[in-house]
Formats: structure tokens, C-alpha cells, sequence
């Protein structure tokens, strides 16, 4: 029986160590929960987190999917990503935005013009958003342009095209 090449004995003990290495860091973690908080109030954030995502978060992300189903394919997942992107944004801002934690006889504890910031990051989302959808319809349209049989530009010297290859011209 032949001995394993070293390359595979050194990524399979890379794997062990890394394995190691995230065991010991959820046992840290673990035992964090257990001895420094409240396991009821734990368990209340965690089914909270659970109901949060079930009943909230992936009724809006079914919901964002079938607004979107219309869409041109080229688009379509840029759309969709944006959206879900947008909507996690905004859960994270939204206390911000709305004040929560602000104390009239503390004002910089929430120093920050957070509505204008929160509209600034969506815009950023939506322009790139719009900026892939453009690169993906120029993209489409140059491929659109070239005749049947003829090659790829960006693939020249990679072989015949496909419509070559099967005896189309």
C-alpha cells in the first residue's frame, strides 16, 4: 500500500488544527453564556432571533422575490440582491435612526445625523445596483452583436466557438 503524498497529510493536518482551533472557540464561547448570563434571558433573545427570522425576515425575502419575478433575468438577481442587502441596512440603522437610547441630557450619545446617513448608504446600494445592471446589459449586447461561428474577443486563441465546433458557420 503507497503512502500518502505529503501535500494531502499537511491539509489534512491543517484541517485538524483549524477544527481544533473553532471547537476550543465555541467551547469558549459556551461556557461564556453558561456562567456569565442569564440562561432564561438567553433563551428568550435566541427564540426571539428564531421567531424574528421565520416570521419576519424570510416572509419579506419570499415576498421581495415574487415583486422581482417580472424582472429581466439579467437583472433580476442584481435587484434582489440589492433589496435584501438594503433591507439588512436598514434593521441594523432603523434603531438609530428612530432615536432609540437618545437622552435629551446626553446629546452625544447619539451624536450622528443617522436618517441622512441611512439615505446615503441606500443610495450607495441602489447605484451599484443600477451600475451592474448597466454592465451586465453592455456585456449582453456585445455578445448580441457577434455573428454565429464568430469567436469571443476576450477568448481569442481558446479554440473554435461553439457553433464551429457542431459544423455551423
Amino acid at each position: 500500500m503507497k503512502a500518502p503524498p505529503a501535500k494531502g497529510v499537511a491539509k489534512a493536518a491543517a484541517k485538524a488544527v483549524v477544527t481544533a482551533a473553532g471547537l476550543a472557540l465555541i467551547a469558549v464561547g459556551v461556557r461564556g453564556v453558561v456562567a456569565d448570563l442569564d440562561a432564561a434571558a438567553w433563551l428568550t433573545w435566541f427564540a426571539g432571533a428564531a421567531v424574528l427570522h421565520d416570521g419576519v425576515l424570510v416572509p419579506v425575502v419570499l415576498a421581495a422575490g415574487l415583486a422581482t419575478r417580472r424582472l429581466p433575468d439579467g437583472s433580476r438577481p442584481v435587484v434582489r440582491a440589492a433589496l435584501v442587502t438594503a433591507a439588512c441596512v436598514t434593521a441594523v440603522a432603523l434603531p438609530l435612526v428612530l432615536g432609540h437610547g437618545r437622552r435629551a441630557d446626553e446629546p452625544s450619545r447619539l451624536p450622528l445625523p443617522y436618517d441622512r446617513n441611512l439615505a446615503a448608504v441606500l443610495a450607495v446600494i441602489a447605484a451599484a445596483a443600477a451600475a451592474a445592471i448597466a454592465a451586465r446589459a453592455l456585456t449582453g449586447r456585445r455578445r448580441d452583436r457577434r455573428r454565429p461561428g464568430q469567436e469571443d474577443p476576450a477568448h481569442e486563441g481558446a479554440g473554435p466557438s461553439r457553433a464551429t465546433r457542431e459544423g455551423r458557420t
